[in-house]
Protein backbone atom coordinates (compact mmCIF):
# COMPACT_ATOMS: atom_id res chain seq x y z
CA UNK A 1 0.00 0.00 0.00
CA UNK A 2 3.21 2.24 0.47
CA UNK A 3 3.70 2.18 -2.92
CA UNK A 4 -0.13 2.83 -3.92
CA UNK A 5 0.05 6.07 -1.97
CA UNK A 6 3.05 6.82 -3.27
CA UNK A 7 1.37 6.64 -7.05
CA UNK A 8 -1.51 8.68 -5.77
CA UNK A 9 0.51 11.78 -4.29
CA UNK A 10 2.97 11.66 -7.57
CA UNK A 11 0.00 11.73 -10.14
CA UNK A 12 -1.42 14.52 -7.91
CA UNK A 13 1.46 16.39 -8.03
CA UNK A 14 1.87 16.26 -12.14
CA UNK A 15 -1.68 17.05 -12.53
CA UNK A 16 -1.52 19.93 -10.45
CA UNK A 17 1.63 21.23 -12.37
CA UNK A 18 0.17 20.72 -15.59
CA UNK A 19 -3.02 22.51 -14.31
CA UNK A 20 -0.68 25.63 -13.33
CA UNK A 21 0.99 25.15 -16.53
CA UNK A 22 -2.93 25.86 -18.43
CA UNK A 23 -2.91 28.96 -16.14
CA UNK A 24 0.10 30.13 -17.03
CA UNK A 25 -0.30 29.21 -20.79
CA UNK A 26 -3.67 30.57 -21.11
CA UNK A 27 -3.37 33.46 -18.94
CA UNK A 28 -2.05 35.55 -22.22
CA UNK A 29 -4.32 38.40 -23.06
CA UNK A 30 -3.91 38.54 -27.18
CA UNK A 31 -6.87 40.32 -28.72
CA UNK A 32 -7.88 38.80 -32.10
CA UNK A 33 -8.04 41.08 -35.42
CA UNK A 34 -11.51 41.34 -35.39
CA UNK A 35 -11.68 42.37 -31.90
CA UNK A 36 -9.77 45.16 -32.30
CA UNK A 37 -10.82 46.43 -34.99
CA UNK A 38 -14.41 46.68 -33.89
CA UNK A 39 -12.95 48.44 -31.15
CA UNK A 40 -11.17 51.09 -33.31
CA UNK A 41 -14.46 51.93 -35.20
CA UNK A 42 -16.68 52.98 -32.52
CA UNK A 43 -13.45 54.48 -31.04
CA UNK A 44 -13.87 56.69 -34.15
CA UNK A 45 -17.44 57.11 -33.79
CA UNK A 46 -17.08 58.25 -29.99
CA UNK A 47 -13.57 60.88 -30.76
CA UNK A 48 -15.95 62.79 -33.67
CA UNK A 49 -19.64 62.64 -31.25
CA UNK A 50 -16.68 64.00 -28.47
CA UNK A 51 -15.48 66.86 -30.81
CA UNK A 52 -18.74 67.60 -32.05
CA UNK A 53 -19.95 68.04 -28.19
CA UNK A 54 -16.72 69.04 -26.63
CA UNK A 55 -18.69 72.24 -24.41
CA UNK A 56 -21.57 69.66 -23.60
CA UNK A 57 -20.15 66.68 -23.17
CA UNK A 58 -23.09 65.13 -21.24
CA UNK A 59 -24.45 64.87 -24.20
CA UNK A 60 -22.86 61.75 -24.88
CA UNK A 61 -25.27 59.74 -22.60
CA UNK A 62 -27.97 60.30 -25.38
CA UNK A 63 -25.52 57.91 -27.46
CA UNK A 64 -25.75 54.29 -27.92
CA UNK A 65 -22.25 52.70 -27.59
CA UNK A 66 -20.94 49.17 -27.37
CA UNK A 67 -18.17 49.92 -25.36
CA UNK A 68 -17.27 51.82 -21.91
CA UNK A 69 -15.01 54.43 -22.46
CA UNK A 70 -13.44 57.70 -20.78
CA UNK A 71 -12.23 61.17 -21.94
CA UNK A 72 -9.16 62.19 -20.69
CA UNK A 73 -8.35 66.49 -21.13
CA UNK A 74 -4.88 67.27 -21.90
CA UNK A 75 -3.53 67.07 -18.11
CA UNK A 76 -4.93 63.69 -18.02
CA UNK A 77 -7.54 64.96 -15.61
CA UNK A 78 -10.97 62.75 -16.36
CA UNK A 79 -13.61 64.62 -18.50
CA UNK A 80 -16.32 62.31 -19.16
CA UNK A 81 -16.88 58.71 -18.09
CA UNK A 82 -19.43 56.01 -19.14
CA UNK A 83 -17.98 53.45 -16.76
CA UNK A 84 -18.35 55.11 -13.57
CA UNK A 85 -14.75 55.77 -12.94
CA UNK A 86 -13.97 58.14 -10.39
CA UNK A 87 -11.05 60.51 -9.62
CA UNK A 88 -9.32 58.07 -7.00
CA UNK A 89 -8.96 55.04 -9.53
CA UNK A 90 -8.81 56.98 -12.98
CA UNK A 91 -7.60 55.69 -15.82
CA UNK A 92 -4.67 57.30 -17.43
CA UNK A 93 -3.19 57.52 -20.76
CA UNK A 94 0.15 55.77 -19.92
CA UNK A 95 -2.33 52.84 -17.97
CA UNK A 96 -4.20 52.70 -20.96
CA UNK A 97 -0.99 52.07 -23.25
CA UNK A 98 -0.06 49.57 -20.50
CA UNK A 99 -2.95 47.75 -20.82
CA UNK A 100 -3.25 47.91 -24.31
CA UNK A 101 -6.59 49.64 -24.53
CA UNK A 102 -7.51 51.56 -27.94
CA UNK A 103 -7.30 55.24 -27.58
CA UNK A 104 -7.84 58.39 -29.95
CA UNK A 105 -7.07 61.61 -29.84
CA UNK A 106 -9.94 64.14 -29.92
CA UNK A 107 -9.37 67.08 -32.68
CA UNK A 108 -11.39 70.31 -33.13
CA UNK A 109 -10.25 73.05 -34.80
CA UNK A 110 -7.37 70.87 -35.89
CA UNK A 111 -6.19 71.36 -32.21
CA UNK A 112 -6.41 68.23 -29.81
CA UNK A 113 -8.11 69.45 -27.12
CA UNK A 114 -8.21 65.55 -25.59
CA UNK A 115 -8.14 61.61 -25.50
CA UNK A 116 -10.66 59.31 -25.83
CA UNK A 117 -9.70 56.07 -24.22
CA UNK A 118 -12.22 52.89 -24.90
CA UNK A 119 -11.89 50.57 -21.67
CA UNK A 120 -12.05 47.26 -23.63
CA UNK A 121 -11.06 44.19 -21.94
CA UNK A 122 -11.49 41.67 -25.12
CA UNK A 123 -10.49 38.63 -22.90
CA UNK A 124 -13.10 39.05 -20.15
CA UNK A 125 -15.34 36.16 -20.96
CA UNK A 126 -12.00 34.07 -21.80
CA UNK A 127 -10.58 34.74 -18.73
CA UNK A 128 -13.90 34.04 -16.71
CA UNK A 129 -13.93 31.27 -18.89
CA UNK A 130 -10.60 30.03 -18.16
CA UNK A 131 -10.92 30.71 -13.91
CA UNK A 132 -13.96 28.29 -14.49
CA UNK A 133 -12.14 25.86 -16.21
CA UNK A 134 -9.26 26.01 -14.02
CA UNK A 135 -11.65 25.82 -10.54
CA UNK A 136 -13.49 23.11 -12.27
CA UNK A 137 -10.39 21.19 -13.36
CA UNK A 138 -8.47 21.72 -9.77
CA UNK A 139 -11.97 20.47 -8.32
CA UNK A 140 -11.59 17.48 -10.23
CA UNK A 141 -8.42 16.47 -9.39
CA UNK A 142 -9.13 16.76 -6.06
CA UNK A 143 -12.05 14.95 -5.44
CA UNK A 144 -10.22 11.89 -7.86
CA UNK A 145 -7.26 12.32 -5.34
CA UNK A 146 -9.25 12.30 -2.14
CA UNK A 147 -11.41 9.34 -3.65
CA UNK A 148 -8.29 7.28 -4.62
CA UNK A 149 -6.53 7.37 -1.05
CA UNK A 150 -10.15 6.70 -0.03
CA UNK A 151 -10.23 4.02 -2.12
CA UNK A 152 -6.88 3.11 -0.56
CA UNK A 153 -7.89 2.98 2.43
CA UNK A 154 -11.05 0.67 1.88
CA UNK A 155 -8.45 -2.03 -0.28
CA UNK A 156 -6.01 -1.49 2.64
CA UNK A 157 -8.85 -2.48 5.59
CA UNK A 158 -10.57 -4.77 3.37
CA UNK A 159 -8.10 -6.90 1.50
CA UNK A 160 -4.52 -6.09 2.26
CA UNK A 161 -4.56 -6.02 6.18
CA UNK A 162 -6.66 -9.42 6.28
CA UNK A 163 -4.59 -11.12 3.74
CA UNK A 164 -1.47 -9.89 5.81
CA UNK A 165 -3.15 -11.15 9.08
CA UNK A 166 -3.75 -14.71 7.29
CA UNK A 167 0.00 -14.49 6.07
CA UNK A 168 1.12 -13.80 9.68
CA UNK A 169 -1.07 -16.63 10.76
CA UNK A 170 0.05 -19.16 8.05
CA UNK A 171 4.01 -18.13 10.04
CA UNK A 172 2.83 -18.92 13.10
CA UNK A 173 1.15 -22.00 12.62
CA UNK A 174 4.57 -22.75 10.54
CA UNK A 175 6.01 -22.28 14.04
CA UNK A 176 3.81 -24.66 15.99
CA UNK A 177 1.95 -21.40 17.63
CA UNK A 178 -1.35 -22.90 17.19
CA UNK A 179 -2.96 -21.37 20.39
CA UNK A 180 -3.26 -17.67 19.17
CA UNK A 181 -6.56 -17.48 17.06
CA UNK A 182 -6.82 -15.78 13.43
CA UNK A 183 -9.41 -12.37 13.92
CA UNK A 184 -11.76 -11.69 11.83
CA UNK A 185 -12.80 -8.40 11.32
CA UNK A 186 -16.28 -6.75 10.14
CA UNK A 187 -17.07 -6.63 6.81
CA UNK A 188 -13.69 -8.77 5.98
CA UNK A 189 -14.03 -9.90 2.42
CA UNK A 190 -11.80 -13.19 3.26
CA UNK A 191 -14.53 -13.99 5.59
CA UNK A 192 -14.73 -17.37 4.60
CA UNK A 193 -11.41 -17.89 4.06
CA UNK A 194 -10.39 -16.88 7.71
CA UNK A 195 -13.14 -18.63 9.24
CA UNK A 196 -11.58 -21.65 7.61
CA UNK A 197 -8.60 -21.02 8.42
CA UNK A 198 -9.38 -20.82 11.78
CA UNK A 199 -11.06 -23.96 12.01
CA UNK A 200 -7.94 -25.38 10.53
CA UNK A 201 -5.56 -24.23 13.44
CA UNK A 202 -8.36 -25.98 15.81
CA UNK A 203 -8.16 -28.73 14.83
CA UNK A 204 -4.37 -29.10 14.12
CA UNK A 205 -4.32 -27.91 17.55
CA UNK A 206 -6.62 -30.76 18.83
CA UNK A 207 -4.51 -33.23 16.34
CA UNK A 208 -1.36 -32.18 18.10
CA UNK A 209 -3.05 -32.53 21.25
CA UNK A 210 -3.88 -36.12 20.80
CA UNK A 211 -0.30 -36.84 19.22
CA UNK A 212 1.54 -35.66 22.30
CA UNK A 213 -0.73 -37.46 24.88
CA UNK A 214 -0.34 -40.54 22.43
CA UNK A 215 3.45 -40.27 22.82
CA UNK A 216 3.30 -39.87 26.48
CA UNK A 217 1.48 -43.08 26.77
CA UNK A 218 4.15 -44.99 24.44
CA UNK A 219 7.18 -43.87 26.54
CA UNK A 220 5.34 -44.42 29.53
CA UNK A 221 4.45 -47.77 28.18
CA UNK A 222 8.35 -47.82 27.80
CA UNK A 223 9.34 -46.93 30.56
CA UNK A 224 7.28 -49.44 32.82
CA UNK A 225 8.20 -51.93 30.22
CA UNK A 226 12.02 -51.30 30.96
CA UNK A 227 11.05 -51.30 34.72
CA UNK A 228 9.11 -54.67 34.08
CA UNK A 229 11.64 -56.17 32.56
CA UNK A 230 14.74 -55.59 34.95
CA UNK A 231 13.31 -57.76 37.65
CA UNK A 232 13.77 -61.12 35.21
CA UNK A 233 17.01 -59.76 34.03
CA UNK A 234 17.97 -59.80 37.60
CA UNK A 235 16.87 -63.06 37.93
CA UNK A 236 18.49 -64.74 34.95
CA UNK A 237 21.92 -63.20 36.22
CA UNK A 238 21.54 -64.37 39.28
CA UNK A 239 20.24 -67.79 38.44
CA UNK A 240 23.17 -68.18 36.02
CA UNK A 241 25.68 -67.51 38.88
CA UNK A 242 24.26 -69.64 41.41
CA UNK A 243 24.33 -73.02 38.66
CA UNK A 244 27.53 -71.98 37.53
CA UNK A 245 28.91 -71.49 41.54
CA UNK A 246 27.24 -75.37 41.41
CA UNK A 247 28.90 -76.32 38.61
CA UNK A 248 32.47 -75.51 40.46
CA UNK A 249 30.96 -77.22 43.37
CA UNK A 250 29.89 -80.33 41.81
CA UNK A 251 33.18 -80.73 39.93
CA UNK A 252 31.85 -83.43 38.03
CA UNK A 253 34.62 -83.39 35.09
CA UNK A 254 35.94 -82.05 32.08
CA UNK A 255 32.32 -81.89 30.40
CA UNK A 256 31.38 -79.28 32.14
CA UNK A 257 33.57 -76.79 30.55
CA UNK A 258 31.12 -76.10 27.58
CA UNK A 259 28.00 -75.85 30.15
CA UNK A 260 30.16 -73.58 32.29
CA UNK A 261 30.85 -71.67 28.95
CA UNK A 262 27.15 -71.51 27.76
CA UNK A 263 26.99 -70.07 31.44
CA UNK A 264 29.38 -67.62 31.18
CA UNK A 265 27.67 -66.37 27.37
CA UNK A 266 23.80 -66.52 29.13
CA UNK A 267 25.28 -64.14 31.99
CA UNK A 268 26.75 -61.43 29.49
CA UNK A 269 23.72 -61.07 27.46
CA UNK A 270 21.82 -60.68 30.27
CA UNK A 271 24.26 -58.19 31.39
CA UNK A 272 23.70 -56.20 28.14
CA UNK A 273 20.25 -56.65 27.96
CA UNK A 274 20.75 -55.14 31.76
CA UNK A 275 22.14 -52.32 30.19
CA UNK A 276 20.34 -51.53 27.07
CA UNK A 277 17.15 -51.43 29.39
CA UNK A 278 18.71 -48.99 31.99
CA UNK A 279 19.58 -46.80 29.30
CA UNK A 280 16.50 -46.86 27.74
CA UNK A 281 14.59 -46.53 30.76
CA UNK A 282 16.37 -43.34 31.56
CA UNK A 283 16.31 -41.79 28.31
CA UNK A 284 12.25 -42.20 28.28
CA UNK A 285 12.30 -41.01 31.71
CA UNK A 286 14.20 -37.92 30.53
CA UNK A 287 11.70 -37.50 27.58
CA UNK A 288 8.75 -37.84 30.05
CA UNK A 289 10.91 -35.16 32.45
CA UNK A 290 10.80 -37.35 35.43
CA UNK A 291 14.44 -38.26 35.22
CA UNK A 292 15.91 -37.03 38.81
CA UNK A 293 19.19 -36.45 39.75
CA UNK A 294 19.75 -36.17 43.27
CA UNK A 295 23.37 -34.92 43.50
CA UNK A 296 25.56 -35.38 47.36
CA UNK A 297 29.21 -34.63 48.44
CA UNK A 298 31.10 -37.42 47.59
CA UNK A 299 34.87 -38.28 48.25
CA UNK A 300 36.65 -38.59 45.17
CA UNK A 301 38.02 -41.51 45.60
CA UNK A 302 34.32 -43.03 44.83
CA UNK A 303 35.22 -42.53 41.33
CA UNK A 304 37.84 -45.20 41.45
CA UNK A 305 35.38 -48.15 42.97
CA UNK A 306 32.98 -47.12 39.98
CA UNK A 307 36.05 -47.87 37.58
CA UNK A 308 36.51 -51.07 39.31
CA UNK A 309 32.92 -52.23 39.40
CA UNK A 310 32.89 -51.75 35.84
CA UNK A 311 36.38 -53.02 34.75
CA UNK A 312 35.11 -56.64 34.05
CA UNK A 313 37.86 -57.30 31.80
CA UNK A 314 40.89 -55.58 33.79
CA UNK A 315 42.42 -53.57 31.15
CA UNK A 316 41.47 -49.74 32.94
CA UNK A 317 45.03 -48.19 34.00
CA UNK A 318 44.08 -45.32 36.62
CA UNK A 319 46.07 -42.30 37.63
CA UNK A 320 46.53 -41.03 41.01
CA UNK A 321 42.91 -39.19 42.08
CA UNK A 322 43.24 -36.04 43.96
CA UNK A 323 41.42 -36.36 47.02
CA UNK A 324 38.80 -33.55 46.43
CA UNK A 325 34.85 -33.66 47.66
CA UNK A 326 33.19 -34.00 44.26
CA UNK A 327 29.11 -32.96 44.07
CA UNK A 328 27.61 -35.66 42.07
CA UNK A 329 25.15 -38.32 42.41
CA UNK A 330 26.75 -41.72 42.77
CA UNK A 331 24.52 -44.01 41.11
CA UNK A 332 24.42 -41.64 38.09
CA UNK A 333 27.92 -41.08 37.55
CA UNK A 334 28.49 -45.14 38.06
CA UNK A 335 25.86 -45.20 35.04
CA UNK A 336 27.79 -42.71 33.57
CA UNK A 337 31.35 -44.64 33.41
CA UNK A 338 30.01 -47.90 33.08
CA UNK A 339 28.51 -46.61 29.86
CA UNK A 340 31.49 -45.03 28.53
CA UNK A 341 34.08 -48.22 29.40
CA UNK A 342 31.51 -50.53 28.06
CA UNK A 343 31.81 -48.65 24.79
CA UNK A 344 35.09 -48.89 24.95
CA UNK A 345 35.46 -52.35 25.43
CA UNK A 346 32.70 -53.21 23.02
CA UNK A 347 34.10 -51.06 20.04
CA UNK A 348 38.38 -50.25 20.66
CA UNK A 349 38.92 -53.66 22.64
CA UNK A 350 42.41 -52.20 24.57
CA UNK A 351 43.82 -50.90 27.24
CA UNK A 352 42.13 -47.85 28.75
CA UNK A 353 44.15 -45.07 30.44
CA UNK A 354 42.22 -42.81 33.40
CA UNK A 355 43.88 -39.82 34.60
CA UNK A 356 42.96 -37.02 36.86
CA UNK A 357 43.64 -33.25 37.44
CA UNK A 358 41.78 -30.40 39.19
CA UNK A 359 40.61 -27.75 36.45
CA UNK A 360 39.35 -24.63 38.20
CA UNK A 361 35.88 -26.09 39.93
CA UNK A 362 35.82 -29.05 38.19
CA UNK A 363 37.51 -32.65 38.87
CA UNK A 364 38.70 -33.52 34.89
CA UNK A 365 38.08 -37.04 34.34
CA UNK A 366 40.05 -38.50 30.99
CA UNK A 367 39.16 -41.79 29.78
CA UNK A 368 41.22 -43.03 27.25
CA UNK A 369 41.19 -46.16 24.69
CA UNK A 370 43.66 -47.42 21.85
CA UNK A 371 41.15 -48.27 19.79
CA UNK A 372 40.50 -46.56 15.75
CA UNK A 373 38.96 -43.25 17.09
CA UNK A 374 36.10 -41.82 15.97
CA UNK A 375 35.99 -40.01 12.38
CA UNK A 376 36.19 -35.78 12.79
CA UNK A 377 32.81 -35.31 11.19
CA UNK A 378 31.27 -37.75 13.35
CA UNK A 379 32.71 -36.49 16.27
CA UNK A 380 29.94 -34.03 17.38
CA UNK A 381 27.39 -36.31 16.65
CA UNK A 382 28.20 -39.61 18.73
CA UNK A 383 26.15 -38.42 22.05
CA UNK A 384 23.22 -37.51 19.84
CA UNK A 385 20.21 -39.76 20.63
CA UNK A 386 20.30 -43.01 18.85
CA UNK A 387 23.31 -42.35 16.29
CA UNK A 388 25.90 -45.00 15.88
CA UNK A 389 28.64 -44.07 13.66
CA UNK A 390 29.38 -45.70 10.15
CA UNK A 391 32.30 -47.80 11.42
CA UNK A 392 30.69 -48.81 14.72
CA UNK A 393 27.11 -49.24 12.54
CA UNK A 394 28.68 -52.00 10.41
CA UNK A 395 30.75 -53.60 13.34
CA UNK A 396 29.24 -56.76 14.14
CA UNK A 397 28.76 -55.18 17.71
CA UNK A 398 25.20 -55.10 18.97
CA UNK A 399 23.45 -51.03 20.37
CA UNK A 400 21.49 -48.87 21.11
CA UNK A 401 23.02 -45.66 20.26
CA UNK A 402 22.48 -44.81 23.66
CA UNK A 403 25.21 -45.30 26.00
CA UNK A 404 26.98 -41.56 25.54
CA UNK A 405 23.48 -39.64 25.13
CA UNK A 406 23.12 -41.27 28.56
CA UNK A 407 26.34 -40.32 29.64
CA UNK A 408 25.71 -36.89 28.20
CA UNK A 409 23.00 -35.70 29.50
CA UNK A 410 23.22 -37.46 32.92
CA UNK A 411 26.65 -35.02 33.49
CA UNK A 412 24.55 -31.80 32.71
CA UNK A 413 22.01 -32.92 35.03
CA UNK A 414 24.68 -33.21 37.52
CA UNK A 415 26.28 -29.28 36.27
CA UNK A 416 28.92 -30.95 34.44
CA UNK A 417 30.33 -31.85 31.27
CA UNK A 418 31.01 -34.41 28.96
CA UNK A 419 34.05 -33.82 25.83
CA UNK A 420 34.69 -36.08 23.33
CA UNK A 421 37.87 -35.96 21.50
CA UNK A 422 39.57 -38.31 18.69
CA UNK A 423 42.96 -38.91 17.58
CA UNK A 424 45.16 -41.70 15.44
CA UNK A 425 45.48 -42.95 18.44
CA UNK A 426 42.16 -43.73 20.14
CA UNK A 427 39.30 -42.11 21.74
CA UNK A 428 39.26 -39.81 25.03
CA UNK A 429 36.08 -39.07 26.41
CA UNK A 430 36.40 -36.16 28.96
CA UNK A 431 33.99 -35.98 31.95
CA UNK A 432 34.35 -32.24 34.10
CA UNK A 433 32.94 -33.33 37.51
CA UNK A 434 31.83 -30.08 39.81
CA UNK A 435 33.91 -30.01 42.92
CA UNK A 436 31.67 -28.79 45.86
Amino acid sequence: MKNYYRVVICLGVVFFLLLAAFIIYTGREDYSDEERGSAILTLSDIAGDSADNWTDLGALNSKDYDEEFVILGLENNLLYSSTGVTDADKVTLEEAIKRGYPYSYITKDSRVCGTVVVIYDGMREYRGLRYKMAAGLGIIGAVLIVAAVLYGQYVRKSIVTPFKNMQKFAGRVAEGNLDEPLMMEKNNMFGAFTESFDIMREELSESRKREIALQKKERELVASLSHDLKTPITGIKLTTELLKAKLEQADIGAGDEAVAEKLDNIYKKADQIDVLVSDLFSSTLDDLGEFKVNCCDEESKVLLDIVKKYDDRGLTVSSEIPEVIIHIDSKRMSQVIGNIISNSYKYADTRIDISYKIEQEFLEMKIRDHGPGVPEDELSLIANKFYRGKQWAESKEDGSGLGLYIAKMLMEKMNGEMLPESSGDGLTITLLIPIS
